[in-house]
């Protein structure tokens, strides 16, 4: 350790870069070694990630181990109950901060509050900042002080709040020597053409897409056989890239604008689900959850057929197709499959949300609950 000094642990999670990580820059700026760690954790049950959000951490993690070292940091990998690692890595290496980025998700929130506060029992001084998303979920209020549940106002409010300016990247950092890692999250086995993952697949992302797709955005995001749209989605929702990160490099043309508004529908959801955790698995208007739903063997048939793209309907079976190849789907596609299989086939949207979340590598829990809601009712 530099000068005996305590260490700090810097608690990676759905931050998964160097850039803008106010975490990593606040621990790296008090000159201290710093341990970054990643948790693998079954914790969140029905809101983990499915196969293809797995074999996309899996190997963000090792960009991030590549990217890492650069600044003279390991990545240690642990396994098991989030507070119990904690807890145990604070007794093998003195650390006397623990620093990390909050979630925005109700479990992950809850699991913050209660690790900081079982650490600062323990005399382990607990830093937390935002980091996911533009503003946090309680943020950004209407007027009587409580989430907006339509998106139009919510997008002003938004837009006229303002955001901090990121933090730079750290230079090299001081490590400490001798802390074990275990084996990273696994990576299921797969056919598909996945995106490249990491930090510096996701500037280019965005490099390439404001120098050749953001001007007509507006006009060609709805076509399904186009690439006219960001693909930026896997990349925020691991924290590969920041909003801040993008929304600096916007302009005011219609494309721009246009893709202004989808990175505020991303941070409205979270604030939808953070006061209405339980529509994960009901509906969040009441008289929706009175629609009449087939739940018999025939819609079992139906969905299997959905979800394998055999419906017989090309653009609903090249959409599904598209899921599996690719573990993406073009926003249109996804509106499409959903309402076809919503409003066509009688089934219920909470097994086509839970099929694209097994699919999905931007599976985000707050998006996919609302936008299959919006699709089927």
């Amino acid at each position: 350790m530099a000068g005996g000094a305590a260490p700090v642990i810097v608690w990676y999670r759905l931050d998964l870069r160097l850039e803008d990580h106010p975490a990593l820059a606040h621990a790296a700026a008090g000159g201290r070694p710093v341990i970054p760690v990643f948790i693998a954790s079954d914790e969140d049950g029905p809101w983990a990630p499915g196969g293809a959000a797995r074999w996309w951490l899996h190997h963000t993690l090792a960009a991030l181990e590549r990217d890492l070292a650069g600044l003279g940091l390991s990545l240690v990998l642990r396994r098991g109950a989030e507070q119990e690692v904690l807890g145990r890595l604070v007794a093998e290496t003195g650390a006397a901060t623990v620093c990390f980025n909050r979630r925005s998700d109700p479990p992950g929130r809850g699991r913050d509050l209660a690790i900081a506060a079982a650490l600062a029992a323990s005399g382990v001084q607990v830093l937390d900042f935002p980091a996911s998303l533009l503003w946090e979920p309680d943020a950004v209020l209407n007027r009587q002080g409580g989430p907006y549940k339509v998106f139009t106002p919510f997008y002003r409010a938004w837009k006229d709040v303002g955001w901090p300016k990121p933090v730079a990247r750290p230079r090299a950092i001081d490590w400490v020597d001798g802390v074990s890692s275990e084996d990273p999250p696994e990576a299921p086995d797969t056919d598909a053409v996945l995106p490249e993952p990491g930090e510096a697949a996701a500037t280019r992302t965005l490099d390439n897409f404001l120098r050749s797709r953001v001007e007509d955005y507006h006009e060609r995001r709805n076509e399904p056989g186009a690439d006219a749209t960001s693909r930026l989605s896997p990349y925020l929702k691991w924290g590969c890239i920041h909003p801040r990160q993008i929304l600096g490099r916007l302009g005011r043309s219609k494309g721009e604008e246009s893709f202004r508004s989808e990175i505020a529908w991303r941070e409205f959801y979270a604030d939808v689900l953070l006061d209405r955790p339980d529509t994960v698995r009901q509906a969040y208007q009441e008289k929706m959850r009175r629609m009449r739903l087939d739940t018999g063997a025939t819609a079992d048939d139906r969905f299997a057929a959905w979800a394998e793209g055999r419906t017989g309907y090309p653009l609903v079976d090249a959409g599904m197709r598209q899921l599996h190849r690719e573990g993406w789907m073009h926003n249109r596609a996804r509106l499409l499959t959903g309402s076809f299989l919503t409003k066509h086939l009688g089934v219920d949207w909470r097994r086509g949300a839970a099929h694209f979340l097994e699919w999905l590598v931007d599976g985000d829990i707050a998006n996919n609950s609302a936008n299959w809601q919006w699709v089927a009712g």
